[in-house]
């Protein structure tokens, strides 16, 4: 895209500033880039800022003005006590007035107070604030009387949760749960199966196993498998449930007879054989045995289950009620067809929560909504369970949950809470080296001053549900916290613009439930990381999540040492979107791109096998230095196997606090289990470990790969 005339100083550009719009970027070639004006417009109608002309901005920016003028709090404050006191800046407040004051705690006590407004430093110079003392960590509401002024306080520890013990690293398993095989699950692994998996992996000393993301999907599309495109991330996916493990299972002679006749059984049996997870079929059986287990809980479950599941209920709430609703309408109006499916081509009535004929609707269907209740109370009880077993076992961590950076627009987050998204708006990547047409991920961005304006609820909502049983979160490309590149629908990447978040404001949400919930955080950040960004989540415990092939000087191609690996951070072999370590080696993922017409010329893909041939003689020299070769050795010479193996002693040598390997590194898969940039070209998410679990604990191979990693509370 050709650099643009600068248009600093129009109404245009000084509303999309004032929106958060950047309206330039640096590319991933240093270049200046400006964003087009039809991006700027388009983005700030998706804002509920409609905006035509110059004339159309200068209006809007007058009204702005005028509402600043007389703005005295932000919608919110997240404030970080120092020395017990919450410095709350004023606007527009003449100075040494005493101002009174009252908080409501989250907890409905009332606290009340007066004190003189101080003239602010640092963060706060040039404005006055109001020192606020001995508030509790919390979410709480502040009213100023006598200004008329009231603003959502969040009160902040600051700084994330961590180990007590952080001289001590830890390792772990990154494992794609539905991809595990076992003799008992049903053709996709369960919660069960991880609580096998935690069992086998503690007993060898492991800290914690880490899960992709466990989101809710669509029950009546199964074959929409990505994780990271849920209906919603509030809940979870009731596949995952193992249904010989409900306790209903014991008293429902009818479930038993359904899993034990022959049709039944033979369909089983092809589910649990496949190479690829079926998920169609995987949900049809389960589902239909479920049911009867959801009819057995209503007739004979004992008084105390009963009431755990009210509880249950009533503690999930209102976003309970939603996301099993839209399930139940989306299942009726789309009789199966994804594109019926979308809410967004439900009947008008239907679209809008609260409208009388969705009260209605609801009425009708209770007894289905009930079902899926019980199925979010089944699989929450299952995923409990595994996080009890880990730590009973003495697991540091334990497990350690991944949460996506968005959700499928069609889906239950954003029909049951649509103003917290910018509509008809994409995430996504401008153009780099790797992807020259950029990337567009399909999911739509929440929109960062309505998050604010609501007091955060939202986010803060996402993340407590995902730290629910976990010892560890990943959070799904971190630099969300600052930025997204968001796309207008019908534009290409090149065509987006970054939006800015409140980075220090989400920090504090995420800092005050990580220490709520004792859950340590990890952000990905890989890709396009803005300056001094690494540094502010390092301030904040935030773990810097780095995978050993980014980990290079891509001006020389040197690989970092291991030394050169931060403290905070989470080192590891691979990720979902990449290659395994043998078919990195190999090339293999060059090779599959290439055959799948994801290189544009035979050019490029050659270039890329000759940037692999460096990469590989360069990292050996890298395990040269690190004393784990004795002497420059030729790549050609050295097997997938032996690459792998020493892969883990490198990692195993950094003081990163987290490391940890790959199941299918252990398991020794070569086939990638997504290809970003393709759907239906591959199998992605489907592609099974090549060992079952029981074979698995016997792999005395798989074991010693990792061996060294439990070292890792030696290490300086």
């Amino acid at each position: 895209m050709p650099t643009q005339p600068d248009r600093a100083g129009s109404a245009l550009e000084k509303l999309a500033q004032r929106s958060g719009i950047s309206t330039r970027y640096e590319n991933a070639y240093g270049e200046m880039l400006a964003v087009p004006p039809e991006t700027i417009t388009r983005l700030l109608g998706s804002m509920n800022i409609p905006v035509a002309t110059e004339a159309d901005a200068a209006v809007v920016l007058q009204r702005l003005d005028q509402e600043d003028a007389e703005r005295v709090l932000p919608p919110t404050i997240v404030a970080v006590p120092r020395d017990g006191v919450c410095s709350i800046a004023l606007r527009n407040v003449p100075p040494a007035r005493p101002l009174e004051w009252a908080v409501t705690l989250e907890t409905g006590e009332t606290r009340t107070g007066r004190c003189s407004a101080e003239a602010g430093d640092g963060a706060h110079a040039g404005t006055l604030v109001l020192p606020l003392r001995d508030l509790p960590l919390g979410y709480h509401h502040l009213r100023l009387p006598e200004l008329g002024a009231e603003a959502h306080l969040i009160v902040s520890p600051g700084q994330c949760w961590l180990p007590h013990d952080t001289a001590q690293g830890h390792w772990g398993i990154a494992v794609q749960l539905y991809l595990v095989r076992s003799a008992t699950n049903w053709g996709i692994g369960d919660f069960s199966d991880l609580r096998v998996l935690v069992e086998m992996a503690a007993r060898r000393g492991c800290s914690f196993i880490g899960l992709n993301p466990l989101h809710q999907m669509f029950l009546d599309s199964p074959e929409a498998a990505s994780p990271y495109s849920p209906a919603t991330r509030l809940f979870l996916n009731p596949l995952y449930i193992d249904v010989r493990a409900v306790p209903e299972w014991n008293h429902c002679p009818r479930a038993q007879a359904l899993v034990e006749a022959p049709a039944f059984k033979s369909r089983l049996e092809g589910c649990r054989a496949a190479r690829l997870v079926d998920y169609a079929a995987v949900a049809g059986l389960k589902l239909d045995a479920l049911r009867l287990l959801h009819r057995t809980f209503h007739h004979d479950a004992a008084p105390e289950r009963r009431e755990a599941f009210a509880a249950f209920r009533a503690t999930k709430g209102q976003s309970l009620k939603r996301a099993s609703l839209f399930q139940v309408v989306r299942q009726e109006v789309g009789q199966g067809d994804p594109s019926r499916g979308d809410w967004r081509h439900w009947p008008e009535a239907l679209q809008a929560i609260g409208s009388p004929e969705l009260a209605a609707f609801a009425q009708e269907h209770q007894p289905e909504i009930d079902f899926q209740d019980w199925l979010q109370f089944v699989a929450d009880e299952q995923l409990r369970h595994a996080a009890k077993v880990a730590q009973r076992a003495g697991m540091a961590i334990g497990l350690y949950r991944d949460l996506a950076v968005g959700c499928d627009a069609s889906g239950a987050e954003t029909w049951a809470d649509p103003n917290a998204f910018v509509e008809a708006t994409l995430v996504g990547a401008p153009p780099d080296i790797f992807n020259p047409a950029g990337q567009n991920w399909g999911l739509p961005p929440l929109d960062p001053v309505a998050i604010a304006q609501d007091g955060y609820r939202s986010f803060a909502q996402l993340i407590r549900a995902n730290m629910q049983h976990a010892g560890g979160l990943r959070i799904d490309h971190v630099m969300g916290l600052k930025r997204l590149f968001f796309i207008p629908e019908g534009l290409s990447p090149s065509e987006g613009a970054y939006v800015g978040f409140p980075l220090d404001d989400l920090i504090g949400v995420l800092a005050l439930e990580s220490q709520r919930q004792r859950c340590l955080v990890v952000g990905e950040d890989l890709g396009t990381v803005p300056a001094g960004f690494r540094e502010r989540l390092e301030a904040a415990n935030i773990l810097s999540y780095r995978v050993l092939f980014f980990e290079q000087d891509f001006s020389s191609g040197s690989f970092k040492p291991p030394e050169a690996y931060p403290r905070l951070a989470f080192a590891n072999t691979g990720s979902h979107d990449l290659p395994t370590l043998m078919a990195w080696w190999r090339s293999e993922d060059v090779t599959l791109k290439e055959g799948l017409g994801l290189y544009a010329t035979a050019d490029e893909a050659r270039s890329q096998e000759d940037r692999r041939e460096r990469e590989r003689q360069s990292i050996l020299e890298a395990f040269v230095h690190a004393g784990l070769l004795e002497a420059p050795t030729e790549a050609a010479v050295v097997s997938a196997e032996r690459f792998a193996v020493l892969a883990h002693r490198y990692l195993a040598r950094t003081p990163s606090l987290l490391v940890a390997t790959q199941l299918d590194d252990m398991t020794r898969d070569v086939e990638p289990v997504n290809i970003p940039g393709t759907s239906t070209e591959h199998a992605n998410w489907r592609r099974k470990y090549r060992v079952t679990l029981e074979e698995l604990e016997n792999d005395k191979e798989a074991w010693a790969l990792v061996q060294p990693l439990g070292r890792n509370a030696s290490r300086t």
